[in-house]
């Protein structure tokens, strides 16, 4: 395990080796949106395309024989072309199947498939490039996921593609303290080299949001002092900052007491758009309070007795996590999801 510099002379350091090296370092960030099949999100990128570097729909998935299904709106591909903004769009293990993957990763038909089938889906839509959203991969596939990216990103390269992959973030190569850590590691955030993976791919979208989920206790959805953890520790492997995009969410969590005879009483936790925020706290008729460590705010109320939290990624919070691609020189950002976002995100001056 790589040792990550500590202490308050080795963190400016750090910042003042990234600086140096960096290509970016003068250019105005990358920002790549990801878009859904929804027509919110559809008319979202219409509406704000002059302001987007990459688009990338969450439309294509590839199954346990290694075939791709899927298609881009044609009004998205209509858009991008005029606005000159790059298409790259996902190819996904359907539903973040775990069983799906670890045949296409092992064995040799499927595999060989999956790849000269994504290489075919590039080249025959010119398409700017594929960005894999491969998610819920067991630790036992880590040499065996970056193997297929490598060879997956060798041929797009062959076609003028680019190749990229949206990684879950971790902040150490310890699995944590509870099973609950342990859980999420071993099948969502330990799967992935870092190093490995920049050095094949021409850039990594570190997906640094969903920190706390409809399955954890309520808390931030990307909480600042985590986005920095998680950053500062792939940086520590050796991951260029000129390969890094930072994942920043524009959705916000809800959660609220829930019933049903499978699961029983349980809080349950749920993605939500900035216009669903809105309702909320004003049928609450609360004011958020803004938490000024972790750049966001949050609210909870009692509901006939039992709370309700909500914790709210708005205009002011994605401008704030958004310093972090500065403060770092990273490549840019990547922003789940178009259609979800605070209106005011796109009068803020660092998109104009």
């Amino acid at each position: 395990m790589t040792a990550i510099i500590s202490g308050s002379y080795a963190g400016v350091a750090l910042i003042a080796l990234i600086a140096a090296a960096s290509p970016l370092a003068s250019q105005k960030p990358e920002a790549l949106w990801y878009s859904v099949g929804g027509e919110e999100s559809t008319q979202s990128f219409l509406a704000h395309a002059d302001k987007i570097s990459i688009v990338s729909p969450q439309v294509f998935s590839v199954d346990r024989r290694g075939v791709i299904r899927g298609s881009v709106d044609p009004r998205v591909v209509a858009a991008a072309h005029a606005k000159g903004v790059k298409l790259v769009p996902l190819v996904m293990n359907p539903g973040f199947d775990q069983p799906t993957i670890h045949r296409i990763l092992n064995v040799a038909d499927a595999r060989r498939r999956a790849i000269a089938n994504v290489v075919a889906l590039c080249r025959d839509n010119h398409f700017d490039g594929v960005q894999f959203d491969i998610e819920n991969v067991n630790i036992a596939d880590k040499d065996a996921l970056t193997s297929f990216m490598r060879e997956s990103a060798a041929g797009l390269h062959r076609v003028g593609c680019t190749a990229s992959a949206a990684v879950v973030p971790r902040a150490s190569d310890e699995p944590g303290p509870t099973s609950y850590h342990k859980w999420i590691f071993d099948n969502w955030r330990g799967v992935y080299d870092y190093k490995a993976l920049a050095e094949s791919l021409d850039f990594l979208s570190y997906m640094t949001y969903a920190q706390h989920t409809g399955g954890s206790t309520p808390g931030p959805v990307a909480g600042y002092t985590w986005m920095e953890e998680c950053l500062k520790f792939a940086l520590a492997q050796g991951v260029p900052p000129d390969k890094i995009s930072l994942g920043i969410p524009s959705y916000s969590d809800w959660w609220y007491p829930s019933y049903d005879k499978k699961n029983g009483a349980r809080m349950r936790g749920k993605d939500i758009s900035y216009a669903r925020v809105t309702e909320l706290i004003q049928n609450a008729r609360v004011t958020p309070t803004w938490d000024d460590r972790e750049k966001s705010s949050f609210a909870m109320w009692s509901n006939a007795g039992v709370y309700e939290h909500l914790w709210i990624e708005d205009a002011r919070a994605f401008s704030a996590k958004l310093e972090l691609v500065t403060k770092y020189h990273l490549r840019g950002y990547s922003v789940w999801v178009l259609g979800s976002e605070d209106p005011e995100i796109w009068s803020l001056p660092s998109l104009r």
